[in-house]
């Protein structure tokens, strides 16, 4: 999330930033919602300074006392006054994204830039199998039963599909652990709004999220969602950093609006395997950092 100060001294980067990200948002609003809320901050400190000034002024007489009584009541609305926009503020500044680096192209995916390849493409002198019917050819992948089961968009890994998945995991965790200086962190599979909140997915990803509404937890989407949130409202010594996590789990997505996308096989479904590579670095490094990952 960006911080009000920020927008308010930056409008103009702000507005550039979302009219590069092709979204159709005003942020007016948050501006001058902020700039009430300021007003009566200001109105408020000095109606409070006013208080403690008669308080001063010993024993006070009944109009003194009445007078006290109405600059209370005057204070504390212009609180809640200010709680409220600030509730209104967070609520608008979730929606604001964050300001893309200088090198991101701007433009439709036909205007990204190839910056690296590694190996070629292969090309058959025959007509290549999809991954769905090679799996199911050596009976590793079950399509029809785990619709049987759960619905569309989920799959069955059988025998060697399933031995295969989890090798796989078991790869990456090593390599990342025993070369790459990460930890293993194995976290919940269900968060609190907050968390996901402060990953950035709600609140406009809620449609894809699965809920449960009994208890206003969500399975989660990635393990970014709670790898993320270990250090959430914690301020990190800059000695402790950086910090390298990684973390397997399973994820959930409804995939809402993938309507007409591709949506066979394993391409686009509700559940699906995920290590994933979290770092907590200091500013100044993190382009660097980035790019090791």
């Amino acid at each position: 999330m960006l911080d009000i100060k920020f927008i308010r001294e930056n409008p103009d980067i702000v507005k550039t930033a979302i009219k590069n990200r092709n979204l159709k948002l005003d942020i007016n609003e948050v501006l001058d919602l902020d700039t009430e809320r300021r007003k009566i901050l200001v109105e408020a400190e000095s109606l409070k300074a006013e208080r403690n000034a008669i308080s001063k002024k010993g024993k006070p007489d009944k109009a003194i006392i009445d007078k006290m009584k109405v600059l209370s009541q005057k204070v504390d609305d212009l609180d809640n006054k200010v709680e409220r926009i600030d509730k209104k503020i967070g609520n608008l500044l979730l929606y604001i994204p964050n300001i893309p680096h200088n090198s991101i192209p701007i433009g439709s995916p036909e205007n990204n830039k190839e910056v690296k390849t590694w190996g070629s493409i292969r090309k058959f002198d025959f007509k290549p199998k999809t991954h769905m019917e090679i799996g199911e050819d050596l009976d590793i992948l079950d399509f029809p039963r785990s619709s049987k089961i759960s619905g569309s968009g989920f799959c069955l890994f059988k025998g060697m599909g399933a031995l295969l998945e989890r090798a796989l995991i078991n790869f990456m965790l090593d390599l990342h652990t025993n070369y790459h200086g990460y930890r293993e962190i194995f976290p919940p599979f269900l968060v609190n709004r907050a968390s996901m909140t402060g990953t950035g997915q709600l609140p406009k990803l809620e449609e894809d999220m699965y809920k449960l509404k009994d208890d206003d937890l969500f399975l989660i989407p990635t393990a970014e969602v709670p790898v993320t949130n270990i250090h959430r409202d914690e301020v990190l010594d800059e000695s402790e950093l950086p910090k390298y996590y990684t973390a397997y789990t399973a994820c959930f997505r409804r995939e809402a609006g993938s309507y007409g996308k591709d949506t066979k096989g394993l391409m686009r479904v509700h559940q699906f395997d995920k290590v994933e590579l979290v770092k907590f670095v200091k500013p100044e490094t993190s382009f660097d950092e980035l790019e090791k990952l």
